[in-house]
């Protein structure tokens, strides 16, 4: 059967945002066009970053699709580690705020960033 990979940042049991993968089934639809199940969502967000944009620290608010539409987007993490997503790429971010915890800017979350030379276009799909 064929799969998707679904890259996943998520808050680990230290609290720290980290990356993983996930294989997402594709059962349905046909040989020429292999389809997922349907998965629920909340509505979506577009946001435009411009060139040398950069985030601080901070936690996804809700589990949320990212896609990236135009320019680049890197995504920094705490141990260092950083990734790189250009249009067409995508990854689903459910790095929130551990129950109970106060927010620590250097243990909990991600940055993010504008990389390259044009603006950076996302949309964010809530779910």
């Amino acid at each position: 059967m064929v799969e998707f990979t679904k890259i996943i940042l998520y808050t680990d049991r230290d609290g720290r945002a980290k990356f993983r993968e996930q294989a997402v089934p594709l059962p349905e639809g046909t040989s020429q066009a292999m389809l997922s199940a349907v998965f629920p969502s909340r509505g979506y967000q577009l946001r435009h970053s411009p060139v040398g944009f950069r985030s601080q620290f901070h936690c996804t608010p809700v589990p949320q699709w990212v896609f990236i539409l135009a320019g680049e987007m890197q995504i920094g993490l705490q141990d260092g580690r950083a990734l790189v997503f250009k249009p067409g790429e995508h990854f689903f971010s459910t790095d929130t705020l551990p129950q109970g915890a106060t927010f620590d800017p250097a243990v909990h979350g991600h940055w993010s960033a504008q990389r390259g030379a044009s603006p950076l276009v996302t949309l964010f799909l809530k779910t």
